[in-house]
């Protein structure tokens, strides 16, 4: 049995009923594999994929907080402190009733090549909780955000591990903890990003994901002979990612025609309307039926299938596995021939080999939605040097970083004789660095 056949079958009866986790470590191993075959004798010596696959910290703790019944609530809190050869962990905070820790390791792996693939010193690390701060008043997510902290903000630190926002995690609950942890510590420091722009901020953080996406988007088909311009879009997912990467779609000359949430999808001939949208999803909060009432050319639908418009391009934005076999075969027969990750594995594996089998460019969530963890980094930079930086620098610094991350991963893909899979380049130049660093260190 191959070395990566041997970590694959441990990780699965090592971690039971953890099928997302399986599941992201299947993928990243068997793109790994032309590299670790190469090297397998060294890295099974240092028993180095063993190192990988296990998570340096798991921290699993109970929430308690009082809802505005006077209830005693318990929600349970975690912190995978993943990986960190090549910096202080960094990964969000995932506030959703699915939260589980098999979830949160998935979460975690990802985001060490995703880090890495960034060119910053950042290692890979993901929090959450089971809570859901839908429907719950403002005093209640405070509530629960200052006991979430005041665990968490013992293994947590500028230089340590630095967390995040993600789904259900906002610039409300950031502050919140960010708040927190101050009390608690006395420290004004650079602990978690995504924060404010009056205590500690970046700019164009809030569009990081969605803008990075596109940047990357649109460097693959022009290195592929295609230009953004004038191309239609379907989009899933009505959020942060969603509508930014809506917004900069359209800055590029393409046309974004869906976009979706939990109940139902948009289908908008002329072109989502992104002010409207933020109108409906970031100030009102409100279902996408509202979106429809107030635009005569969008058709609601309910349910599932965003992926059913005819489209050239792809760039699923709401969760991980929306996108299956099904939906990947009626956008190729639609003629669809880019998909671009927004979220995090968002599609199946079962759908990423056949867009990769009928010719469709395929760039996977850790190189194209990096633009998030990327513009955090950056903000961690900003704290430490005491400065600000403008929307325009951010954002120049942003479009280079991606830029860079497609120019790095197709290089290893080609490296290995593997032109063209951005998934398995992807892996490969994340992991390359990872594994100097880990070797590098000794065995800790």
């Amino acid at each position: 049995m191959s070395y990566v056949d041997e970590i694959y079958e441990q990780v699965v009866a090592k971690n039971p009923a953890q099928p997302e986790f399986h599941q992201a470590v299947k993928e990243v191993l068997e793109s790994l594999r032309v590299v670790i075959e190469a090297n397998e004798e060294n890295y099974k010596r240092d028993a180095l994929l063993e190192r990988l696959v296990n998570p340096e910290r798991q921290i699993v703790f109970r929430v308690p907080w009082v809802d505005d019944k006077g209830q005693v609530q318990v929600n349970t809190g975690y912190r995978v402190q993943y990986n960190s050869a090549i910096g202080p962990y960094k990964g969000g905070i995932r506030l959703h009733p699915s939260v589980n820790l098999g979830i949160i390791k998935f979460l975690g792996f990802e985001q060490i090549f995703k880090n890495s693939l960034t060119g910053l010193p950042i290692g890979g690390g993901k929090g959450g909780s089971d809570f859901d701060p839908k429907g719950k008043s403002d005093r209640e997510v405070m509530a629960f955000c200052q006991s979430f902290i005041t665990e968490l903000y013992k293994y947590i630190g500028a230089d340590t591990d630095v967390p995040a926002g993600d789904i259900g995690t906002g610039a409300r609950e950031i502050g919140y903890m960010y708040g927190q942890y101050k009390r608690l510590t006395g420290l004004y420091e650079g602990v978690l990003t995504g924060k404010g722009l009056t205590y500690g901020g970046s700019l164009a953080r809030k569009e990081a994901t969605g803008y990075g996406l596109l940047y990357l988007t649109a460097e693959m088909l022009k290195c592929n002979g295609q230009d953004i311009k004038g191309k239609t879009v379907a989009v899933s997912g009505a959020g942060n990612v969603a509508i930014y990467a809506i917004q900069k779609a359209q800055q590029l000359g393409a046309k974004p025609v869906t976009c979706s949430d939990s109940t139902g999808w948009i289908y908008d001939p002329e072109g989502i309307d992104v002010e409207l949208l933020k109108e409906v999803k970031e100030v009102k909060r409100a279902r996408l039926t509202e979106y429809a009432a107030a635009r005569p050319s969008a058709q609601y639908h309910e349910g599932k299938g965003v992926w059913t418009a005819k489209v050239d391009i792809a760039l699923p934005c709401a969760t991980q596995n929306e996108l299956n076999l099904e939906d990947a075969k009626t956008l190729v027969a639609n003629g669809v021939f880019a998909v671009a990750e927004g979220a995090n594995m968002p599609t199946t594996m079962e759908a990423t080999e056949y867009f990769q089998a009928n010719g469709v460019l395929f760039c996977p969530g850790k190189a194209s939605n990096a633009g998030g963890v990327a513009t955090s980094a950056l903000e961690m930079s900003q704290n430490s040097e005491r400065l600000s930086w403008t929307f325009e620098e951010v954002d120049s610094k942003l479009q280079t970083i991606m830029v860079n991350i497609f120019h790095n991963l197709d290089a290893a893909a080609k490296k290995y004789g593997l032109d063209g899979n951005y998934v398995a380049g992807a892996n490969i130049a994340g992991f390359l660095k990872v594994a100097e660093a880990m070797t590098a260190q000794g065995v800790v």
